[in-house]
Order: structure tokens, then C-alpha cells, then sequence
């Protein structure tokens, strides 16, 4: 019988896209990062945006902020530094950001996605700027030591919205905000703000501190996904310890683990289900809980 990691592994290789079986051999097989940047390269449009349901819930070919965002993500996990792909990023970033004249912030999302299969969750609400995702891609371009006029603004713009008394009511939302937190300079200001973030996060809506809640919902392990994550404090070790056997329980006969929210096509299901699995191993390794085997 094949040991978890290596039942994943395999899973990755024989259903994943090629993003995520690239981002696995640089993050488990010593890979260069260069393959995870080419990969990437297919998903970038003329406009120095990125599309082509590069996050598979909305499968439009335009630009969306999300989508510059995953793959910001997907830089970050393979530690790549390719000014050619960020900083025209940047610069369609604040294109929209002037468009919409909100002092920085970015939507993640378009009208444009309804002419094309989205998931029922993608709808007008994901055409407004905030937090998220304007946050957590500040975050990303920080720890990426990106330098862009644009990183300035939107990051007023964050610390304006973490010093009013509202923080967002939805986990992802606080998500974004505890990446821009993580990278931000300001050392002991994100400290304190993430203390905020803390207690709100547990009366936030789909945050799942329950491992055995059902449906859909972002656990602990969704803000601390590597025991090396600057977050991890903000949840004791019992409540990730028992994320962790559930992730563990997780996983499925074929080696994958299954997403819990209905994805437009059967496409999207195979592509989100790799995403996770990559995602879940790196955890679980982590955490100690796998071994990285050939």
C-alpha cells in the first residue's frame, strides 16, 4: 500500500494541471522555480494581467485582480523572482485601481466573468474593491520584495480601512489581511492589528474552528498552513492538532483530497482538487505530519 505522500504525489502527477505539478517538484523534488514562472506565463495577458481561470471557479480568459493574485500565491510557494511577470502585474493593478478611484483598493473580480461558466458563489459581490483582495495582495508583493507605486497606495488604503473600528465579518476577508499583516514593515503595528483579527475571526462568517463542522469554511490551518507560518500563535496547538488529524482523515482513496463547494465544470473540480492536495501535503509535511518520500 502506498504511504499518503506518495499516494498524493501521484494524484498531483495524474490529475493536477501543470502549475501544480510544477510548484510540487520545486517545493518536494528540488525543481527550479524557473518551471512554475513558465507555467505561469501561459495564464498572462497582454495587459500584464492574468486570466484564463488561473483560479478555477470562473473560467473568463480577461484579467481579474484574483487571478494576478494566484499567481502572486504560486510565486510566493515557489520562491520566484521574475520581475517580467510582476511588475507589468503592478501596472494593470493600478490601472483598475485608478479606474475605480478608491484610493488603491482593487475588486477581485468583473462583470466580464458572466459571459462565461463561473461558480454560483461568483457573483456581483466579488465585483467590489476591499480588503479582500487589495490585502493579500500587498502582502504577496511585499514578501516578494516588489517595489511598484501601487504597493504604496494600496497599503494606505489597508491601513486605513485595519485603523477604523470595522473589520471585515467574512474569514476571508481577515485571511487577506493577516498576509498583508505577515509582510508588512511595521512590525509591532501588525501585531496589534492581528490581535484584532483574532477576536473577530471567531464570530466571522464561514470560519470553521470546528474540525468536524461540515460544508464549506476556512479552518485554522487556512491562516497557519506551514508550522513555520508567523500566524500560527493565533491558534493553540490542541485546536491545530486536531485540523491536522482531520486533514490527515482527509484524504481520498485515489490520493487527492475533495473540495466542499460546487465548482462550474468538471474541469474546474480536477483543478481545484490538485490545488488542495499540493496544498495539503506542503501542511502536512509541515507540520510533521507526512514525510517527503521519493
Amino acid at each position: 500500500m502506498k504511504n499518503s505522500f506518495v499516494a498524493g504525489r501521484d494524484f498531483i502527477f495524474g490529475q493536477a494541471r501543470l502549475l501544480e505539478r510544477r510548484l510540487f517538484a520545486t517545493c518536494f523534488e528540488g525543481a527550479p522555480a524557473s518551471g512554475v514562472v513558465d507555467s505561469l506565463r501561459g495564464y498572462r495577458n497582454d495587459d500584464g494581467g492574468f486570466g484564463h481561470g488561473l483560479e478555477p471557479d470562473k473560467r473568463c480568459p480577461a484579467s481579474l485582480p484574483i487571478d494576478v493574485e494566484v499567481a502572486l500565491q504560486a510565486l510566493a510557494t515557489a520562491q520566484a523572482d521574475d520581475p517580467s511577470l510582476v511588475l507589468p502585474a503592478c501596472d494593470y493593478l493600478a490601472k483598475v485601481a485608478q479606474a475605480i478611484g478608491r484610493g488603491g483598493a482593487v475588486p477581485l473580480a468583473f462583470p466580464v466573468i458572466e459571459d462565461f461558466p463561473r461558480a454560483s458563489h461568483w457573483t456581483d459581490w466579488t465585483y467590489e474593491p476591499g480588503l479582500n483582495p487589495t490585502a493579500g495582495i500587498v502582502g504577496l508583493l511585499r514578501q516578494l520584495h516588489v517595489d511598484h507605486p501601487w504597493v504604496a497606495e494600496a497599503t494606505s488604503y489597508c491601513w486605513d480601512r485595519l485603523d477604523s473600528d470595522e473589520l471585515p465579518d467574512d474569514a476571508h476577508a481577515l485571511g487577506e489581511v493577516l498576509v498583508f499583516l505577515e509582510h508588512c514593515p511595521e512590525a509591532d503595528r501588525a501585531v496589534v492589528a492581528a490581535g484584532r483579527v483574532r477576536e473577530h475571526l471567531a464570530k466571522s462568517s464561514l470560519f470553521r474552528a470546528d474540525p468536524d463542522e461540515p460544508g464549506y469554511g476556512l479552518s485554522p490551518l487556512s491562516f497557519a498552513p506551514l508550522a513555520t507560518s508567523r500566524w500560527r500563535g493565533l491558534f493553540n496547538d490542541d485546536l491545530l492538532d486536531r485540523h491536522l488529524d482531520r486533514m490527515q482523515d482527509d484524504q481520498q482513496p485515489d490520493g487527492g483530497w475533495a473540495i466542499t463547494w460546487e465548482p462550474p465544470t468538471e474541469m474546474a473540480l480536477l483543478e481545484w482538487r490538485g490545488v488542495v492536495t499540493l496544498g495539503a501535503l506542503r501542511t502536512l509535511v509541515s507540520y510533521g505530519r507526512l514525510t517527503a518520500s521519493p
